[in-house]
């Protein structure tokens, strides 16, 4: 079965990524049915410190128990949904800093993005987009868009407007068929290793 990480990008308190994971995970369950099993992947429950791995993960996998842990869970799913606030016009630092953990991990998976912020978090999802491509990753293109104007109340309560439903589901749709595409990719890979 299809394994899809949903990364819950912010460690920070009063974060709002939880209740989006939440969403995400039970309209993507709900959608896709058995073709696929939604994990959710906290950054927060990993722990993990500013990189300290002395080895790129380029050149080599990391060895620290933290990286371990770290890239078995990654390393396990097929394809993602980051889900990401913007601060400061970009990504958080946490989900910056958990990315570069890895490399091997990411390659040839399929990776989708579900923002919420002032306007939707778009500026830290085009940075995350351009670090995607470096890592052999294929970013798809529909992605979810959350503003705290319009979908939170008092910019807290995560109530997501009724459109949200689908744009959700067309990102699944899109991110399974090119787990499906990429699939064949990742196994002449391993066959070639």
């Amino acid at each position: 079965m299809t394994r899809i990480g949903i990364i819950v990008g912010s460690t920070r308190p009063g974060r709002k990524g939880e209740q989006v994971a939440a969403w995400v995970q039970e309209l993507a369950t709900r959608h896709a049915g058995d073709e696929a099993l939604f994990d959710v992947l906290d950054l927060k429950e990993f722990e993990l410190p500013l990189l300290d791995e002395p080895v790129p993960a380029l050149v080599a996998p990391g060895g620290r128990p933290h990286t371990v842990r770290w890239a078995e869970r990654v390393g396990s799913c097929d394809a993602f949904v980051f889900v990401t606030p913007e601060y400061n016009s970009g990504a958080p630092a946490s989900l910056r800093n958990a990315v570069d953990y890895l490399y091997e991990e990411w390659t040839r998976k399929a990776v989708a993005y579900v923002g919420y912020g002032v306007h939707g978090a778009v500026m830290a999802v085009q940075e995350l987009r351009a670090q995607a491509g470096k890592l052999q990753m294929a970013d798809i293109g529909p992605q979810v868009a959350l503003t705290l104007r319009e979908d939170f109340v008092d910019f807290t309560e995560f109530k997501p407007q009724e459109s949200r439903t689908q744009e959700v589901q067309r990102l699944v749709d899109e991110l399974l068929a090119w787990n499906t595409a990429l699939a064949t990719l990742r196994a002449a890979s391993r066959t070639a290793a």
